[in-house]
């Protein structure tokens, strides 16, 4: 049975996401408790704000362990979203504390845009051009996602791109490694294309499972 836990660190567009599952029909739970957390099948990291307050607020929570235990050594599916991707990286120019460190990646700004039509934050409705095995996209050119963000993830590795997205330069805008997945956009705030992509998501099994079949 897939039980989402959505996870509480203070930080995030929560309601909007819960809402989102919700409608797709999921059984999720908003919680920072680790007895919770370990009943789970699927993980979601929400995240509006700065980095810094993130890592601080993960750690003071003793949420740090626990998505250890659950994403790393059992290996269930994580999805990160938007802050919540970036902290996938081992850095970020916003903060100085460390990141979760799954990904190979440090997160940087924006530069400034010479282009007024190209503002930053970049805040805006935009393409996804994603890689051909990625499994959280449609493929289609029809797709769009809305994203807030003035900073974005540079992956050392081109295998943890899952799909890249044009603005003033070509940035990384979903990661996937293994069952570890983040999107810059935020899929709660994309209508059906978001809908659809969290169902895509819930779909991945644990990595573990798919080893025994």
């Amino acid at each position: 049975m897939t039980q989402v836990a959505v996870i509480d660190y203070g930080m995030g567009n929560t309601g909007s996401l819960l809402n989102m599952l919700r409608r797709i029909g999921v059984a999720a739970i908003l919680t920072h408790e680790k007895e919770q957390l370990a009943s789970c099948s699927h993980f979601i990291l929400p995240g509006v704000g700065s980095f810094d307050s993130a890592m601080t607020n993960l750690k003071n929570r003793d949420l740090l362990c626990s998505l250890q235990e659950c994403v790393i050594d059992s290996q269930k599916p994580f999805l990160g979203i938007c802050l919540g991707m970036q902290l996938l990286a081992h850095s970020s120019e916003e903060g100085q504390l460390p990141g979760l460190g799954w990904i190979d990646a440090a997160v940087k700004k924006f530069p400034a845009f010479s282009d007024p039509a190209l503002p930053v934050p970049h805040m805006s409705w935009n393409s996804a051009e994603s890689s051909p095995n990625s499994d959280l996209f449609a493929h289609s050119a029809e797709e769009r996602f809305y994203f807030v963000h003035s900073y974005y993830m540079a992956c050392e590795h081109e295998s943890d791109i899952a799909a890249t997205t044009e603005y003033g330069i070509t940035f990384t805008s979903a990661v996937n490694r293994n069952n570890i997945f983040g999107v810059q956009f935020h899929p709660e705030k994309s209508h059906r294309f978001g809908k659809e992509l969290l169902s895509r998501f819930l779909d991945v099994k644990k990595v573990a499972d798919d080893q025994t079949t």
